[in-house]
C-alpha cells in the first residue's frame, strides 16, 4: 500500500518532496486552456512508483452572480491532464499553483480517472461528500493534506473515495471528499474520522455531511431548472 511517506520519498524530483521547498519555490500557474483536449490513460514510466487508481487534475471558475444554466458547470470545468504514478504526481503538482493563491471563485478537483466531478456521474450519483469551511489562509496546507492522504490510501474505505474539491471563494475557502455511497453509515463516519486526523482538525470543528441528491434538490429549487449539471 503506498503511503503518505512513501509518496514523499519516493519521487525523483528531490526538491517537490521537502514541503518548505514546495511552498516556496516560484511556480507558474498549470491552468487549462480554452479548448479541447483529449487525454490518454495515463500509464505509470519505467522504474515509476504506481498509484493504486489513476486520478485526474480538473479546475473550474465562474463569475459569482452570472446566471446560471443545465450545461454552464459542465462547461467550465477543464481537464488539466492525469498521473499513474507518485513521480507524475509530483511533476503535476510542483508546478500548481496553490489554493490559497487563487482569485475569484475557483476551484481545483482531483477525481479518480474516468469520474467527472459532477453529482450526476455514474459514481457519483449515489454519494455524498464531507465538507468544511475554512477561514482564509487555511486552504493550501488542507488541500495537501488531503490529496496526499486520498493518493496514499489513507481512508481505507476500499474503492469508495472517488475524488477530493477546494473551492476558494471571497469570505471563505471549502474542502470537500467525495464518496460512493451516503447510505453506508460506518463507511462515512471513517471518512469523517480520517479526515478529522489528517486535517489536523480541532474537536469543535464542523463538518457537514452532504448527500449529491439533496445538493440536485437544491439546486434544481434554487435555479428553478430540472436538470443541472452539477458539482457546485
Amino acid at each position: 500500500m503506498m503511503t503518505v511517506a512513501t509518496m514523499t520519498k519516493t519521487t525523483s524530483h528531490r526538491k517537490t518532496v521537502k514541503r518548505k521547498k514546495v511552498k516556496t519555490r516560484r511556480r507558474t500557474q498549470t491552468l487549462p486552456r480554452e479548448r479541447s483536449v483529449c487525454f490518454q490513460t495515463a500509464v505509470p514510466g519505467a522504474g515509476e512508483h504506481p498509484l493504486q487508481y489513476n486520478y485526474a487534475f480538473w479546475y473550474s471558475r465562474r463569475t459569482p452572480g452570472r446566471p446560471a444554466s443545465s450545461q454552464s458547470y459542465e462547461q467550465n470545468i477543464k481537464q488539466i491532464g492525469s498521473f499513474a504514478s507518485v513521480e507524475q504526481f509530483w511533476r503535476f503538482y510542483s508546478h500548481m499553483i496553490r489554493p490559497g493563491d487563487l482569485t475569484g471563485h475557483s476551484d481545483f478537483h482531483l477525481f479518480k480517472e474516468g469520474i467527472k466531478p459532477m453529482w450526476e456521474d455514474d459514481a457519483n450519483k449515489s454519494g455524498g461528500k464531507w465538507i468544511i469551511r475554512l477561514r482564509k489562509g487555511l486552504a493550501s496546507r488542507c488541500w495537501e493534506n488531503l490529496i496526499l492522504a486520498m493518493l496514499g490510501e489513507q481512508f481505507m474505505v476500499g474503492e469508495e473515495i472517488c475524488g477530493a474539491v477546494v473551492s476558494v471563494r471571497f469570505q471563505e475557502d471549502i474542502i470537500s471528499i467525495w464518496n460512493k455511497t451516503a447510505s453506508d453509515q460506518a463507511t462515512t463516519a471513517r471518512i469523517r474520522d480520517t479526515l478529522r486526523r489528517v486535517l489536523n482538525l480541532p474537536p469543535n470543528t464542523i463538518m457537514e455531511y452532504k448527500m449529491h441528491t439533496d445538493s440536485i434538490k437544491a439546486w434544481e429549487d434554487f435555479h428553478g431548472l430540472v436538470n443541472p449539471s452539477g458539482g457546485r
